[in-house]
C-alpha cells in the first residue's frame, strides 16, 4: 500500500505503576513506548501524572517528588530520541511558585510543548486545588531541560497531515471542554489524559461523554486513565481506555487488569475532515488565540501503518444485532409515516403496488399495509397487482399472491405476455432476441398497467425499487424506475434485507413469517428473462452487477465520506478479507463507478421518496449531480 489514505494510528496506554516510585514508573512507560514503535503508532498518550501516580495528595508539595518527576520526564523524553512517535506523558510540573497539572508532548529527544490542566475537581473524593493551579495562565514558555517550551492550554501541534489538542480529564467533564476549542481550531484528535476512579454508573457516563464529544466536534478521541495500581485509601480506579470517532467507538478496553496494557487503533482524518467541511456551522470563530507547534516525528506524517487494527463494518447500513429491532422498527415508522402522509394529502382512495414475490415489492408492501392501518384505512384499499412475464417462476408467483391473499388487501392479477408480444410485432422486435428490448418491455408494460390503474381507482402507484438500484441504475427509465411515491428509494438493498426478516421475527401471524422468510431465500432477479428447465430463477442480479453487500459498502463510503476509489477499495479489502479477493473487489468497484457514474440521469427524475439512512440519492436533496459528468 502507497498510502494509508489519512489513517492515523493512535494508543491509549495505561502503564502497571507504583505511586510515588517515578524511576520504575519512568521505565514501565519506556517499555510501552517500545511496544508501540514495533506496532508502529504514531501518538501514545499516558494517564494524567503517570510518572508519579495520581493519587500521591500531599506528597506533590514535597520537593523531592518534584525533582523525580522531572527527572523521569527527561528519562522518557530522551529515549524518545530517534524513534518515529509523539508520545503524551502525565506529570507535574512547578513554575514559578505553582503547581501544575501537566501533559508533556515529546517527540525525538524534545519536548515541544506542555498542557495543563484548565479545570481542576475539588469535590466529593477529589481535592486538587489543594495541590495544583488551574491552567490558565498567561506564561506562554517556560524553561525544561530541553529549553525554551511553549506552555499552556491553547496549544495545537500540528504534524504535516494532521492536528491533535490535549485536554486532562476533567476537561471534559467540564461545562464548555477545552477540546470544543480546541477542535474548531483545528484539532483533528484530541488526547485525554484522566485518572478516573471508577464507582457504579460511572463507566457508562464516561463513555457517553466522549462518544458525545467526539460527535459534537466531528474528532478522533482518545482517552487513557489510571490503572488498579492507582488505587488507595477509599478510591478504585480501573484503567479505562476508549478510542472514539466521530461518534463511533472504535476501541473500548479491558477495564481491571493488574498489568501494562495498551489499545490501539487507527483515526481516519480524511473522514472528520468530510464532516467538518459538509457541516457549514463548523468554523473557526477566532476566539482566543491559539498557537500551533510544529510537531515533526521521525518519519512524519502519513506513514506506512498496514494492516491495520480497526475494522470496518462490512453492512454500514446495517445495526448490530444489539440495536437491530429498534432501528428496524424506526425505519419502517419512517416510511409508513412519509407515505401516509402522502396518502392523506393526495387524497387518494387506493394505494396500486406491483407484488412481484420478490424482496423489494414485498418490503413495500408490509409498509403499505403499516400506513394503511396507521390511518384507519381499510387493507382493501391497497391493490396489490401481481403481472406474471416470461421469466416468473412459480416460486415468486405463488409467494405474490399468498401475500396479497394473507395481508388481506385487493388482489388482482394480469399477465403481461400477450401484450408485450403484441407490443414486439408493433415494433417489429423478434421475441427470440432476448436483448435489453426485450427485456425492458415487460417493465414498461407493467409500469403502464399500474398507472392506467391509479386513474381507475383514483389511486397513487408506490415504487418498489430501492437506494442500491438507484446508485447501479438498476431499473428501467420510465419504468419501475417511477412511481408516484419510492416508499424504498432511501432503503439500500441490504437493509431491505434485513426489515423484512424483522418483519419475518416480530409478526403476530405464523403464514406470514413462513412467507417472509421464503422472500429471503428467493433469489434476487427482475425476472425478465425466462427461467431454467426446472422452472427456477434463471436471471439473478447479482450475477451480472455483483454482490449488494459490496456495493452499499461502496455506497456509504463515497456518499457519506466522498473517498477515492483507492481507499474504498482498501477499505473494503480490509472489512471482506475473508470473501472476496482483492482482485474481485476492484472488479465489482468498476462496474459500480462505471454504472453509479453513467446512469444518473434516472436519478435526476426519480419520484419522492423518504430519506431513511445518512445518505440519499434525491436529486432534491443529498445528492445533486450532473447527469452527464466525467467518470473518475
Amino acid at each position: 500500500m502507497d498510502s494509508n489514505f489519512g489513517f492515523v494510528r493512535v494508543a491509549a496506554a495505561v502503564p502497571r505503576i507504583e505511586v510515588a516510585n517515578c524511576d520504575y514508573n519512568a521505565e514501565q512507560i519506556k517499555l510501552q513506548i517500545d511496544e508501540a514503535v514495533e506496532e508502529g503508532v504514531q501518538i501514545i498518550c499516558f494517564p494524567e501524572l503517570a510518572v508519579t501516580g495520581y493519587t500521591c495528595a500531599d506528597l506533590f508539595f514535597l520537593q523531592q517528588l518534584q525533582q523525580n518527576a522531572l527527572t523521569a520526564l527527561e528519562n522518557i523524553c530522551a529515549y524518545t530520541q530517534g524513534k518515529p512517535i509523539v508520545a503524551i506523558v502525565g506529570g507535574p510540573l512547578k513554575v514559578d511558585n505553582n503547581l501544575y497539572n501537566c501533559a508533556f508532548v515529546m517527540t525525538d529527544g524534545e519536548v515541544v510543548g506542555v498542557v495543563p490542566k484548565v479545570n481542576l475537581p475539588n469535590t466529593s473524593e477529589f481535592y486538587e486545588k489543594r495541590w495544583f493551579t488551574p491552567g490558565r495562565t498567561s506564561i506562554p514558555r517556560i524553561e525544561l531541560w530541553s529549553g525554551d517550551v511553549p506552555f499552556g492550554a491553547d496549544l495545537l501541534f500540528m504534524t504535516k497531515n494532521y492536528c491533535f489538542g490535549i485536554e486532562l480529564c476533567e476537561d471534559l467533564w467540564s461545562p464548555l471542554p477545552p477540546s470544543t476549542q480546541l477542535a474548531i481550531q483545528g484539532a483533528e484528535v484530541i488526547f485525554n489524559l484522566s485518572s478516573s476512579n471508577d464507582v457504579m454508573g460511572k463507566p457508562d457516563f464516561r463513555r457517553q461523554m466522549i462518544t458525545q464529544q467526539s460527535a459534537r466536534v466531528h474528532c478522533g478521541y482518545v482517552y487513557t486513565s489510571s490503572g488498579v495500581g492507582e488505587s488507595t485509601t477509599d478510591v478504585v480506579f480501573s484503567g479505562s481506555t476508549y478510542i472514539a470517532e466521530n461518534g463511533t467507538m472504535l476501541v473500548e478496553g479491558e477495564r481491571f487488569v493488574t498489568y501494562s496494557r495498551m489499545d490501539i487503533s487507527e483515526i481516519d482524518v480524511e473522514r472528520l475532515r468530510t464532516d467538518r467541511q459538509r457541516n457549514t456551522n463548523f468554523t473557526a470563530d477566532h476566539v482566543g488565540n491559539y498557537r500551533k507547534i510544529y510537531v515533526a516525528p521521525v518519519d512524519d506524517g502519513f506513514v506506512e501503518i498496514a494492516p491495520l487494527h480497526r475494522r470496518f463494518h462490512k453492512l454500514p447500513f446495517v445495526p448490530d444485532r444489539a440495536h437491530r429491532e429498534d432501528y428496524c422498527r424506526d425505519v419502517l415508522n419512517i416510511q409508513t409515516c412519509g407515505l401516509a402522509r402522502r396518502w392523506e394529502h393526495t387524497h387518494a382512495q387506493t394505494l396500486i403496488i406491483g407484488i412481484s414475490g420478490g424482496l423489494d415489492s414485498t418490503l413495500a408492501l408490509l409498509v403499505c399495509v403499516h400506513a394503511a392501518d396507521l390511518l384507519g384505512y381499510s387493507r382493501k384499499q391497497i391493490i396489490g397487482v401481481t403481472m406474471p412475464g416470461f421469466g416468473t417462476s412459480d416460486r415468486t408467483y405463488q409467494n405474490a399472491l399468498r401475500l396479497m391473499e394473507t395481508l388481506g388487501i385487493s388482489m388482482h392479477e394480469i399477465p403481461i405476455r400477450d401484450a408485450v408480444l403484441q407490443h414486439f410485432r408493433d415494433i417489429g422486435h423478434n421475441p427470440e432476441n432476448k436483448d435489453a428490448t426485450y427485456e425492458n418491455a415487460q417493465a414498461r408494460e407493467r409500469t403502464q398497467i399500474l398507472m392506467d390503474m391509479a386513474n381507475q381507482y383514483n389511486g397513487l402507484v408506490v415504487g418498489t425499487g430501492d437506494l442500491s438500484e438507484l446508485a447501479l441504475g438498476w431499473a428501467t427509465y420510465n419504468a419501475d424506475q417511477m412511481s408516484m411515491y419510492g416508499v424504498n428509494a432511501g432503503v439500500p438493498k441490504t437493509l431491505v434485507r434485513c426489515l423484512v426478516d424483522y418483519e419475518a421475527q416480530y409478526n403476530d401471524t405464523d403464514d406470514i413469517s413462513e412467507l417472509l422468510r421464503d422472500v429471503l431465500d428467493t433469489p434476487v432477479s427482475p425476472e425478465l428473462l425466462p427461467t431454467d428447465e426446472e422452472g427456477n430463477i434463471a436471471q439473478k442480479t447479482e450475477d451480472k452487477v455483483g454482490p449488494y453487500e459490496l456495493h452499499d459498502f461502496f455506497i456509504y463510503y463515497l456518499l457519506r465520506y466522498g473517498f477515492t476509489r483507492e481507499k474504498i477499495a482498501y477499505m473494503a479489502q480490509t472489512a471482506f478479507d475473508d470473501e472476496y479477493m482483492a482482485d474481485e473487489i476492484d472488479h465489482w468497484l468498476s462496474v459500480f463507478m462505471h454504472r453509479f457514474f453513467t446512469q444518473q440521469f434516472k436519478r435526476s427524475c426519480m419520484p419522492d421518496g423518504p430519506k431513511v439512512v445518512s445518505v440519499s440519492l434525491s436529486p432534491r436533496g443529498d445528492w445533486r449531480m450532473p447527469s452527464d459528468a466525467f467518470e473518475f
